[in-house]
């Protein structure tokens, strides 16, 4: 903690300097690394202090017996424990990219109606995880499937480590359950993709040339008539030289849709020249794989039994609910150890 201290010490030091603010970008992206700093910081102080209270309670109950004192002394003991590992595991987080912002979108595979209502479950289990998290979510984009769930659908995700953390669930995620979509109450199979990207920082450059991008208008979508907009407020952006289409209608304003929108193209552009400069590319096609069977990377069975099983890690959670409750630290977590693991050199 004594360099994050002394490096939020300097950033503090740059930030009182005459002219700071002379270079918007350069004095937003000093902006984040001292939140992220200040977070950190914030967050040891925390747990320092609860640690001082568990000493003190601890000296308390050897001197006299309290059984509602020792209740909450185990619950301070295991808040403390819990935050202890969440900090080392950030230690983990080394990416560059781990401690930002993330771009997370969902997309409906193989199986009509199931698939879509299955996207729509899966859309809500992260916004239960991202609110668990304290993250700030907006739902950019949404496109609401035929007659239930959604066909995909795009959400911002901000706060400390939140792309360090999605990363993880990166993949095609598959359910088993009887469908209450099937009047025989026959068990089905559905398939639903998350791609996860980082958000683009302030300082990074990108060209986008006007003429290479294709806009279209609409009017938004929405799940009943009086959430639909009236005028043409919904942003699709193709970017020709590539064909990433990027849809963002959450606002009322055309001009902010489109913001977001070429927020999220910029994002994804810069993820694309990231793989090409890291020669990653290659190998992401050659894994790539259909929404369909075989491709998952983790499995939600409901019935005949209930068992969430990671396909990379083999790690199994029977409380399915809990999951979809958005409960999914454990299961990321022993991925992206995983993943760390693999990257230590031999020794």
């Amino acid at each position: 903690m004594a360099v994050k201290e002394k490096r939020a010490a300097e950033i503090d030091e740059i930030m009182a300097r005459p002219g700071f603010w002379d270079d918007p970008e350069e004095a937003a992206r000093l902006g984040q690394e001292r939140t992220r700093l200040r977070t950190d910081l914030d967050e040891w102080k925390r747990l320092e202090g609860g640690l001082d209270d568990c000493r003190v309670a601890s000296a308390l109950l050897e001197e006299e017996e309290d059984l509602e004192l020792l209740r909450e002394t185990d619950s301070r003991i295991e808040g403390v424990e819990h935050g202890v590992r969440a900090m080392e595991f950030h230690k983990m987080l080394s990416g560059p990219r781990d401690p930002g912002d993330a771009i997370l979108a969902i997309n409906a595979g193989a199986g009509g109606t199931e698939a879509q209502d299955w996207a729509e479950m899966i859309l809500r289990m992260y916004l239960r995880w991202a609110e668990k998290k304290g993250y700030k979510v907006e739902v950019v984009d949404l496109l609401p499937g035929d007659e239930a769930g959604v066909k995909n659908a795009t959400v911002t995700v901000a706060g400390p480590y939140a792309y360090g953390y999605l990363k993880a669930e990166t993949g095609v995620h598959r359910l088993v359950r009887i469908s209450p979509f099937d009047a025989q109450a026959r068990r089905h199979t559905s398939f639903a993709s998350v791609s996860v990207y980082p958000e683009a920082e302030e300082d990074e450059k990108i060209e986008i040339d006007e003429k290479d991008l294709k806009q279209d208008v609409f009017r938004a979508s929405g799940a009943g008539g009086q959430h639909v907009n009236r005028t043409e407020s919904a942003v699709r952006i193709t970017h020709l030289p590539t064909g990433i289409v990027v849809t963002c209608q959450s606002e009322r304003s055309q001009h902010k849709n489109r913001s977001n929108a070429l927020r999220i193209l910029k994002a994804r552009l810069l993820e694309r020249q990231r793989q090409e400069k890291e020669k990653e590319r290659e190998a992401l096609e050659a894994e790539k794989k259909d929404i369909a069977w075989g491709s998952q990377i983790r499995s939600y069975v409901l019935q005949p039994y209930q068992k969430i099983k990671d396909h990379r890690t083999d790690l199994e959670e029977g409380n399915v609910q809990r999951v979809l409750d958005g409960d999914l630290d454990d299961l990321m977590e022993a991925y992206l150890l995983l993943t760390s693991e693999s990257r230590r050199p031999e020794a």
